[in-house]
């Protein structure tokens, strides 16, 4: 990002806090010598302190010996203080909360961000922060739209630092064993892999535009996206569900399954996007996107990934509420993120393992033990001590199933891609919905 415009929004604000301080953080004289003592521990700045950042709030407890939260910030000013305050019991210290999210990238003793802001966030602040040196944790999707995941590509190669994406299972013990055997041969020639999803969402009323509530920076919340006037709906989780911010069901928890599916059937990108989807419940409401999908990606060699997305009709088809279903030669594996089944050609059940610590699957927020292993994958792979169970080059391509899904919805059309590069052969449709309009001055710098 560049311009002016831009730095000037964004200028230093200053850091002077009383006591001892380390990255932003008050501390008391005993907190500063553990930090002191420990040369592994990772100084860290959390961006965005909702619901995700709640669900990792136990995990960073659990890896208080591993990392530091030296800054929490958030656009809204009551909930990144009360994030800051509740961290005073798993971590034993209260961070530094703040608005403006550059005080943590010009601060050198950070070493690593959380990325967890709404979508249209994921790709432009983690650029900025690679390019202030830091190594970066970002929630899903990795990308709000194609171009994007080219460019974080091209930025990880220049800045040379981790990235992880917040897809936990790469770190689920049960999921790495079971997929680790799928590929040995346990239920034969993997064939197709049906990724699935329900909820029970409710209505989102019919917004109405209001001043912006105190303590609220809505113009910093909107940053790279082009400005709208504030609605009463906007203020929590429901920006999802509009495509400035939002990438829908597909962005919010396809990722993960798409994650998991590709893992699985061990492919790059489709060659082919079939999609049938549209919004079939409370259809007065604002909600602007699709609320049920139903998509298939082909691959080379008869391959394919089937998306059932469901998000508000409640009705679980499958017997749990998501996953992946994987199907093969001699048998069918079933895999969530609380374990696995494998079942023969007859429907018999011949194993099943359960994960250690349970996670949540469909509620708000998605805590569990596979959090916590995923974040100390990336922190031990920050310190040189494990390799990533995240590679960028694979998220880049599970996120990328949820643009090429919601490219099919939004164009009523199927897809040709190229299986190599995973750009979309139609020409005008590219041209369309490749990248996206920026608000001026917001623009992701292009590396050389």
């Amino acid at each position: 990002m560049q311009n002016e415009n831009r730095r000037d929004f964004l200028r230093k604000t200053g850091a002077v806090t009383a006591g001892i301080t380390l990255g932003g953080a008050t501390m008391s004289a005993k907190s500063y010598r553990r930090i002191l003592g420990s040369n592994d521990r990772l100084n860290v700045g959390v961006i965005g302190c909702m619901r995700r950042a709640e669900a990792l709030r136990p995990s960073f407890g659990d890896l208080n010996a591993s990392l530091h939260i030296a800054y929490v910030c958030d656009v809204v000013k009551e909930r990144r203080e009360n994030y800051a305050a509740s961290l005073k019991e798993p971590m034993g210290y209260v961070p530094k909360a703040i608005n403006n999210f550059r005080e943590i990238l010009d601060d050198d003793q950070v070493d690593a961000v959380f990325n967890l802001t709404p979508d249209h966030w994921h790709a432009p602040g983690s650029f900025l922060a690679l390019e202030a040196g830091k190594h970066v944790y970002v929630e899903k999707p990795l990308t709000h739209n194609p171009r994007e995941g080219e460019l974080f590509l091209a930025y990880e190669k220049k800045y040379n630092k981790v990235v992880f994406m917040g897809t936990q299972q790469r770190s689920q013990a049960t999921a790495r064993k079971i997929v680790q055997e799928l590929h040995e041969g346990v239920i034969g020639e993997i064939y197709h892999v049906l990724a699935h999803y329900t909820n029970s969402r409710t209505s989102i009323g019919n917004g109405k535009v209001i001043p912006v509530p105190e303590g609220f920076d809505w113009e910093l919340f909107q940053g790279p996206a082009p400005r709208q006037a504030f609605k009463d709906i906007y203020f929590d989780y429901n920006w999802h569900w509009f495509w400035p911010w939002g990438t829908g069901e597909t962005g919010n928890n396809a990722t993960h399954e798409f994650d998991v599916a590709r893992w699985v059937l061990q492919v790059k990108n489709p060659q082919g996007v079939f999609c049938n989807a549209g919004k079939y419940y409370f259809v007065e409401d604002d909600w602007t996107m699709y609320d049920t999908m139903d998509v298939t990606f082909n691959y080379p060699g008869g391959k394919s990934i089937r998306w059932d997305g469901r998000s508000r009709t409640g009705f679980s088809a499958y017997g749990v509420d998501r996953g992946n279903i994987v199907y093969g030669s001699k048998g069918t594996v079933s895999i969530s993120r609380n374990g696995f089944k494998v079942f023969d050609l007859k429907n018999s059940l011949v194993r099943e393992e359960r994960e250690e610590t349970e996670s949540v699957t469909t509620g708000l927020g998605g805590e569990g033990g596979i959090t916590t292993s995923h974040i100390h994958n990336f922190v031990n792979t920050v310190n040189g001590k494990a390799s990533p169970n995240s590679v960028l080059k694979e998220a880049a391509m599970s996120s990328h199933l949820n643009h090429l899904a919601n490219i099919a919805y939004r164009t009523g059309q199927s897809l040709e891609c190229d299986p190599e590069s995973g750009r979309i052969l139609d020409q005008e449709i590219m041209k369309k919905y490749w990248s996206r309009e920026y608000e001026p001055g917001w623009e992701p710098k292009e590396l050389d």
